[in-house]
């Protein structure tokens, strides 16, 4: 994911935002401030190539940040996966998962975690194709356009990295 991926990340993260199952953020960031909060050697996007690299349309994206500063948690990250609605069903989502997990790994990251929405069956169900298992549920946990909502907390633990 770079910089000419941008607008096309951000279009995808507003039509997830405007949904309303994907994240509490209701409005969409400045590039530069989604670029900040990621790891650029984990962040990745999935192409349909249209000839030359300039004209390649983003199908989706899925982006990671460190949990925290600790050095305990330097093998911990959380991560966003968003597919563009039109490409759904297609294995876009799999294929940013499997990215994701390749570069972790070989950056020896043994933890990918996240948040869902209960409603969100779709991703849960996708993290479960790739190896992901519900840790529990975050009930009430915050507000979202005003009702409270839970949270399903999800990992993946790296059979590679011990």
């Amino acid at each position: 994911m770079t910089a000419r991926h941008g607008a096309q990340v951000l279009a995808i993260y507003r039509l997830g935002i405007d949904e309303g199952q994907a994240t509490f953020e209701t409005t969409v960031p400045t590039w530069e401030h989604f670029e900040a909060a990621k790891l650029p050697a984990h962040s990745h996007v999935a192409v349909d190539a249209g000839g030359d690299r300039d004209g390649d349309r983003v199908l989706g994206w899925v982006a990671a940040a460190a949990v925290s500063d600790r050095c305990a948690y330097a093998g911990v990250v959380e991560h966003s996966v968003y597919v563009h609605p039109a490409a759904r069903g297609r294995g876009v989502g799999s294929a940013l998962l499997a990215a994701l997990i390749a570069s972790t790994e070989a950056a020896g990251i043994w933890t990918i975690q996240s948040g869902v929405f209960p409603e969100n069956t779709a991703s849960l169900a996708l993290h479960a194709r790739a190896g992901f298992r519900m840790i529990g549920t975050r009930e009430r946990i915050g507000r979202h356009h005003g009702v409270w909502r839970d949270v399903v907390l999800i990992e993946r633990r790296s059979p590679v990295i011990s």
